[in-house]
């Protein structure tokens, strides 16, 4: 059995900006709002701890605690995956990344692993691992969280030392947020950051961009 320190050393290696699931050519409908003023290097914290709070950072963190479950219906959850997504981008953006994750995770363990969304495949990959659930959800929260921050040192007026500044204070958020999470349902699933979905449908018509959301 995998002991508690290799899960860490496997969940680490999962999230890595290294594990090759083209996380770094999304933003999540980022990079229209800075594009357009929405997000400043002033107000980039609050718009990433409503997304932790009300948006895809809260989504994604209830599909992956529900996916962790003991007889978890991963088909099932991955239909309820695609369908939470408020744009075609962001469905690509989660489908293609989960497929990603899919076919790297059947190449390390030698099991086949059918494609399915992010959070889901992750969920599936990590179920058995000996970790306490709100442990692998923040770690992925966190990952995730620093793949935006990322994304707004390539466009924002932003150095690297900032955004990491911006992690570190977001880290107690997702802490709590994560443990919420590993307790949620289905009904717990909702979403209510307007902004940023209107962002996210904006950026599939701009001219000119860096990211693919």
């Amino acid at each position: 059995m995998t002991t508690a320190e290799a899960a860490r050393l496997q969940l680490s290696q999962m999230l890595s900006p290294a594990f090759p699931v083209g996380g770094f050519a999304w933003s999540q409908g980022l990079e229209y709002a800075m594009d357009a003023g929405w997000v400043t290097r002033a107000t980039l914290p609050c718009w990433l701890e409503d997304w932790l709070d009300h948006g895809q950072g809260w989504c994604d963190a209830v599909l992956l605690s529900l996916a962790l479950r003991d007889g978890a219906d991963h088909a099932a959850l991955d239909d309820l995956a695609r369908a939470a997504c408020m744009s075609s981008q962001r469905l690509t953006e989660t489908v293609e990344q989960g497929a990603a994750y899919a076919a790297n995770m059947a190449a390390l363990t030698g099991r086949p692993q059918t494609p399915a969304a992010l959070p889901i495949a992750m969920g599936r990959a990590c179920a058995a691992m000996p970790l306490p659930a709100p442990e692998i959800i923040a770690a992925f929260l966190q990952a995730q969280a620093a793949a935006l921050i990322s994304a707004a040192v390539r466009f924002l007026p932003l150095g690297p030392v900032q955004g990491q500044q911006m992690l570190a204070a977001l880290q107690p958020r997702i802490l709590d947020r994560a443990s919420r999470a590993a307790a949620a349902t289905s009904d717990d699933l909702v979403s209510a950051t307007w902004g940023a979905d209107m962002a996210a449908m904006n950026h599939e018509t701009m001219t000119t961009r860096i990211f693919r959301s």
